[in-house]
């Protein structure tokens, strides 16, 4: 007997489902209100995540963590960054599996607190223990990411999968444009604004505004989150009768149904649909965390190690440049390019673009080399950078697609979004610091002219290639 998906659809408008095999389904409206909480509760984590980014380089060199050695900022740079990965690595299954129980918004409320109080730490912080001790406080309490990519998909169907992954990225996108921005601008307010920031306070904790800055967005967030969201698991909802229609309703069968596949061994969930999906998120996930290190520290690298000598001001605007075109390119074509010419095509299409992307450092570093200073010939590159990057980010809300329709029900979907979230935070753990060492390694002892960091990100980029050929044809439907 085949047993009714527990799935809900929160809407005011009930749209046909068509289930027979064959035919196609009409695309069941977006749930606009709840979407747009989450979004916006989602918004508050890239922001504060980001909002490092652009000083972190500078306040490893102040503190003299190096020892005046700046060859090895970005080694130590990718331990902190790491840290955070580790912390949620260790932790992040418990809390996928514990939203599964008790409901996603508990969890929410632990990880953004958690998220809050760690990145007034990290302000405060004027040791490399004290900022080791923040970053792993932050991953540890941090369930945050999976809870609300779980959340989206109890809100989606297979009719509007795309749409509602579609913005996941994008929110990050918007975070990846406002976090730099302010981190770059309230950095050492003491030497904008001498004024209002005179105090010696502000001479002890340079770093302290954006960090408190991200700090009272999330209290914001939390506050609207509180009132506003509902509880998307289904077990745990409660009854409505005006916006909430039930694909299911057996009474007693699906309560035994549901309540025993959130308790279903870990074991029993990995099956080939399952690993291939979370494999291709780990890998991903590495890559594009190598990336994103070796970003600001090639900007922020002087010219005669191969980077591009930024300020962090610079360097904060054109990564906040970087992730407003992402995300609205994002926005307008995603869901239209699945569309055309499907999902795993375009999870292809994207991971052949990071050699492409790997390969703009060491030609981005010629053309300044050759051309003296930043120009309207290094401006062009980087915007041609922008276009390859915004086709490489495409792969995670493809992959989320994937991920999220690989659950037999949607309450284990906490668990298998768990499962893909540990491997993607190991694989984060590892790709900052093993970028980071290998960019210093280059340039410290000239290993293939400064470049061999690239060269063996482009040959792991080969088996990214390999992975996404192993994903299905489509995405599975899981209303069937």
């Amino acid at each position: 007997m085949d047993i009714p998906n527990s799935h809900e659809i929160i809407t005011n408008e009930t749209t046909p489902l068509i289930s027979a095999k064959g035919l196609k389904k009409p695309r069941t409206p977006l749930p606009k209100l709840q979407m747009g909480i989450l979004i916006t509760l989602q918004l508050a984590e890239p922001i504060a995540s980001t909002s490092i980014i652009p000083y972190i380089n500078q306040l490893i060199r102040e503190l003299d963590i190096t020892g005046g050695d700046d060859a090895a900022v970005g080694y130590y740079a990718g331990i902190i960054y790491s840290l955070f990965f580790v912390g949620q690595a260790l932790t992040v299954l418990k809390w996928a599996r514990l939203s599964d129980r008790i409901g996603r918004k508990p969890v929410l409320v632990i990880g953004l607190s958690g998220t809050c109080i760690s990145m007034l730490c990290f302000g405060l912080s004027t040791t490399f223990y004290g900022l080791v001790a923040s970053r792993c406080l932050c991953g540890f309490l941090n369930g945050n990411v999976v809870v609300m990519k779980t959340m989206v998909g109890d809100l989606t169907d297979s009719t509007n999968m795309a749409q509602g992954f579609a913005l996941i990225p994008i929110v990050w996108c918007i975070g990846g444009f406002v976090g730099p921005l302010m981190g770059g601008t309230f950095a050492r307010p003491q030497d904008h604004w001498p004024v209002l920031f005179s105090g010696s306070f502000w001479r002890h904790y340079p770093y302290f505004l954006p960090c408190a800055v991200a700090a009272c967005l999330l209290v914001l967030t939390l506050v609207m989150m509180t009132i506003f969201l509902e509880e998307t698991l289904p077990t745990k909802r409660r009854p409505s009768t005006s916006t909430t229609v039930s694909i299911s309703s057996s009474p007693d069968g699906e309560a035994l149904v549901t309540n025993s596949m959130a308790n279903i061994p870990l074991r029993s969930l990995l099956t080939r649909s399952v690993v291939i999906p979370i494999a291709n998120y780990a890998m991903l996930s590495f890559l594009d965390m190598a990336f994103m290190v070796l970003l600001p520290l090639f900007f922020s690298t002087p010219t005669y190690l191969g980077g591009l000598g930024f300020e962090p001001t610079a360097i904060g605007l054109w990564m906040a440049l970087f992730g407003i075109i992402n995300g609205v390119l994002q926005a307008l074509f995603f869901a239209k390019i699945v569309d055309w010419i499907g999902p795993k095509r375009l999870f292809c299409v994207s991971a052949w673009c990071y050699p492409l992307l790997v390969a703009m450092f060491p030609i981005l570093s010629w053309i300044l080399r050759a051309r003296g200073e930043v120009d309207h010939v290094i401006t062009f590159a980087l915007l041609c950078f922008i276009g390859i990057e915004v086709a490489w980010d495409m792969g995670y809300g493809v992959i989320f697609m994937f991920i999220t329709a690989s659950a037999p029900t949607n309450n284990v979907l906490g668990t298998i979004n768990g499962l893909g979230h540990t491997s993607a935070a190991v694989a984060r753990a590892v790709g900052p610091a093993l970028a980071t060492s290998l960019f210093a390694a280059s340039k410290k002892y000239n290993l293939l002219g400064g470049n061999a960091v690239y060269v063996i990100l482009i040959m792991l980029a080969g088996g990214m290639r390999w992975l996404a050929s192993q994903l299905p044809d489509d995405v599975q439907d899981k209303d069937e």
